[in-house]
């Protein structure tokens, strides 16, 4: 088959003559779909066997992952979700939100609507304290943006516990100097948000959908908000992993996007480049940090430099969007881990390595490998059995917290539907069934915050005769839940584990085990 010229060097990322193009001039988004491109790994001068070699790690690591797209000049050239993850589904970000807040900022000091050097007092004369302390005074969008408020401890425990955030905020004692010291402080990001609704009159999430979303044929994203209606900033945004990539490549593009500039290239510069170092904790040597840490490598506008010259945005337990300059990658994650470091130890062990300057031989064999991989990842099922015996009961509890009445199980060879008063979870038993939830308690999460109906995907299995396992997979946040139902006799004993307390026992499980007797 005969290939023009100038479609081959496109489909390198190159020129009409063969000359490597700079990413800001070049167009990736389909026009039609509005998805990134897809393309062949070697091709783009990645190795298949190279991805395969990450997967693989991933597959025997302690690490949870959820979603993976990697892009390079501007193709996506891998891209999995672990079911009964699916790339459809929205995605809870946490912290990973921080990035598309500060890109809201940019895009209003763009448009003139404030600068980095306000003073964030003159944005809620309305709100601030009897006496406004000097170091409040001094306190300007800068210092929120690079996490150097002053505050001695972060805000968010204190600030979400009230109505009003921003009233709060303002009133909290601010130790040292703004700009002087870094501190990581989700409430200066949702500070953030409240100027860029103060200044725009819409919430940060509508004010990014005609600027951001849109033109990157973004659409369904959801963004918590607080009391009086102000997007979280600091977290709470839902995307699709692929809209992480889009933004991702956005910047590697310098704010460039189908010929359209969306951000300024000096924003993007602005707010992804070193700002605040942050600093050593417990005694630990500074210097030996910068060299082994991801969290020393310096701080951006609610960005964080990484190693390799790269900078990314980040999430709790396992959120990423890298961008690799040099490499021109972009790498989208979402996952559920207990040790961030860990995932990036897979990332520059098995990617970056398998990162070429210039395209490879054509690898027929690893690339259908890793097509046939990456259709095929699963996350476990419910650990255990299929019963052999139908079972159906129901249960008068105890008084429990929840104020349920009664739980009713029924099951059988494929499923197990539970129902807690007049809510049920629908189990597959060797499978996934997907439904929503509304019970009390979930889905867990680290924020403030209802999402509340939530999507679940569950399972069950039984560990013994009388032990039944169900998996609880809130198949749009990274977590999830593993319910015990124990019968014991006549009796039964239900337990809780959220994955959070999994991952650290730090975070306790709130929830008391329910009680309870057959109903006459």
């Amino acid at each position: 088959m005969k290939i023009h010229r100038r479609a081959f060097f496109n489909r390198l990322g190159l020129g009409a003559a063969g000359i490597y193009l700079a990413p800001s001039f070049r167009m990736f988004a389909s026009a039609s779909s509005g998805s990134l491109p897809r393309g062949v790994p070697e091709a783009q001068g990645v190795s298949s066997a190279g991805i395969l070699d990450f997967l693989d790690a991933v597959n025997h690591s302690k690490h949870e992952f959820h979603s993976f797209m990697m892009a390079r000049h501007g193709q996506v050239i891998a891209e999995g979700w672990w079911a009964p993850y699916r790339a459809d589904l929205n995605h809870m970000l946490y912290s990973l939100s921080k990035s598309f807040t500060s890109t809201a900022i940019g895009l209003a000091v763009t448009s003139g609507k404030l600068t980095v050097d306000d003073a964030v007092t003159c944005f809620f004369p309305d709100k601030l304290p009897a006496t406004v302390s000097e170091n409040l005074a001094a306190l300007k969008v800068k210092h929120l943006l690079t996490m150097s408020v002053g505050h001695a401890k972060d805000s968010t425990p204190i600030i979400t516990k009230e109505h009003d955030w921003v009233k709060t905020f303002l009133s909290l004692p601010i130790e040292h100097e703004p700009g002087s010291v870094f501190l990581y402080n989700s409430g200066a990001t949702y500070m953030l948000s409240a100027i860029v609704q103060k200044v725009t009159g819409e919430k940060a999430i509508d004010y990014l959908r005609p600027r951001l979303f849109e033109p990157l044929a973004v659409e369904g994203m959801t963004w918590e908000k607080c009391p009086l209606g102000i997007n979280t900033g600091g977290w709470g945004l839902a995307i699709q992993t692929e809209t992480v990539a889009k933004f991702a490549q956005l910047y590697l593009q310098n704010g460039s996007w189908n010929g359209r500039q969306l951000i300024p290239a000096s924003w993007v510069h602005e707010a992804t480049t070193f700002k605040i170092q942050q600093p050593a904790t417990d005694g630990a040597d500074l210097e030996q940090l910068k060299k082994t840490s991801e969290w020393h490598q310096g701080y951006c506008y609610q960005f964080w430099r990484t190693s390799h010259n790269a900078f990314r945005g980040d999430g709790a337990f396992g959120q990423y969007a890298f961008v690799l300059p040099e490499q021109d990658t972009i790498i989208a994650i979402t996952s559920e881990t207990g040790e961030m470091a860990g995932e990036f130890k897979l990332i520059w062990d098995h990617l970056l390595p398998a990162i070429k300057p210039s395209p490879l031989p054509a690898d027929d064999s690893a690339h259908a490998q890793l097509k046939q991989t990456l259709a095929s990842l699963v996350l476990p099922l419910a650990p255990g059995n299929a019963s052999s015996a139908p079972l159906t009961k129901s249960f008068k509890l105890e008084p429990n917290d929840s104020k349920f009445d009664t739980i009713s199980l029924q099951c059988d060879a494929q499923s197990c539907i539970i129902n807690f008063d007049s809510q049920a979870v629908h189990c597959g038993v060797g499978k996934w069934i997907e439904g929503v939830t509304s019970l009390p308690g979930t889905p867990p999460k680290l924020t403030v915050g209802d999402l509340r109906p939530a999507k679940i995907a569950a399972s069950a299995a039984w560990k013994d005769a009388n032990t039944l396992v169900m998996l609880w997979r809130y198949i749009e946040t990274p977590h999830h839940d593993t319910v015990t139902c124990q019968l014991d006799g006549d009796k039964l004993t239900l337990t809780w584990l959220n994955s959070l307390t999994e991952k650290s026992s730090n975070r306790p499980e709130t929830r008391p085990a329910l009680h309870g007797t057959p109903t006459a």
